[in-house]
């Protein structure tokens, strides 16, 4: 068996023996080693091995922290401004009290500290105003907002999906898992609540407000990449009998300057032309729930450069960000 501890506690929980693998993290994070607490921390969020624990998650999330874990910061600094993996509520200025404290030493939370103070905030990290939203369609109800992220907004958000980004999946209605599918051939990448930092939780605050909505509705922000010839063909953002439907849909184009990648309506006839910045916020269902047709749309090949996105698809009530599925 192997001597690293993380490796001989993934293998234990393999077996089942899920009691022993915990005590051994617990162990190694006592000794401290703050990757156990780490992953420790993960396991007890995301339920891998056994219930979701917040309690437990914070309490291994903090012990990582102490001991020194630069990652471990940033993660409480998110978890602690959106509620997630928190028996709390969303606390924007204790995520900002944290992110001060980790920014001294650290470059990352400086770079994501300045970005917050470039933004017109509130106390809760919500916008204090929105760029004018101009509708541009009535059937279905389309509003484009010029520059609803800046520049440097923009490349955070392409910076952070970009560590994520893998093959583009969509949700199949049947079982609510993601699976590859010939209609989108994307690369893309859902910005989890581990990784939500205070940028992204204000732009996701900004996107709840542009579209009228709770931040809580929206799916963790993805992120999209499309090189040349890669599309996202004609489709409804709508899943087939979800009993939580997405009743509207948020597209932030993170960047222009490259060929092609137009987004298209043909229904209504409209064709979008990415400006990095913009946004477009449609509805995706009719006044009785059922999915508006008329919100067909593509994203056109890319025939240069590469097209940067972000969407948030935006649910009827809250989700859980954990175990987003169709249903």
């Amino acid at each position: 068996m192997t001597s690293n501890p993380i490796e001989q506690a993934h293998l234990l929980a393999s077996r089942g023996q899920t009691v022993p693998a915990v005590a051994l993290l617990e162990a190694a994070g006592e000794a401290g080693d703050a990757q156990a607490w780490m992953q420790l921390a993960v396991w007890h969020l995301v339920g891998t091995h056994g219930p979701r624990d917040l309690d437990a998650a914070r309490t291994a999330l903090r012990r990582a922290v102490a001991i020194g874990h630069v990652d471990g910061a940033l993660m409480e600094v998110a978890l602690t401004a959106s509620g997630n993996g928190n028996a709390r509520a969303p606390d924007w200025p204790a995520a900002i009290a944290l992110l001060d404290k980790a920014a001294a030493g650290d470059p990352v939370a400086a770079a994501q500290r300045a970005l917050v103070d470039a933004m017109a905030l509130a106390a809760d990290g919500a916008p204090l105003q929105l760029p004018q939203g101009e509708v541009i369609c009535t059937a279905p109800r389309m509003v484009h907002f010029p520059a609803l992220f800046s520049e440097r907004e923009c490349a955070h958000v392409a910076s952070v999906g970009a560590e994520l980004l893998e093959p583009a999946q969509v949700i199949d209605p049947q079982t609510g898992r993601l699976v590859p599918h010939p209609i989108r051939t994307s690369d893309g990448g859902a910005i989890g609540p581990t990784r939500e930092d205070l940028v992204i939780r204000a732009l996701n605050l900004r996107i709840a407000a542009a579209s009228g909505t709770r931040v809580e509705q929206g799916e963790p922000l993805t992120v999209l990449r499309y090189r040349p010839g890669q599309e996202y063909r004609r489709h409804l953002d709508t899943i087939a009998g979800a009993a939580n439907q997405r009743i509207r849909t948020v597209l932030v184009y993170l960047n222009h300057g490259f060929g092609g990648g137009e987004t298209l309506f043909p229904v209504p006839g409209l064709t979008i032309r990415p400006r990095g910045g913009d946004a477009i916020v449609f509805d995706t269902v009719l006044p009785d729930g059922s999915p508006d047709t008329r919100a067909l749309h593509a994203g056109a090949p890319v025939t240069a450069g590469a097209k940067w996105l972000a969407t948030r698809w935006i649910r009827a009530a809250p989700v859980d960000p954990w175990t987003i599925r169709a249903d």
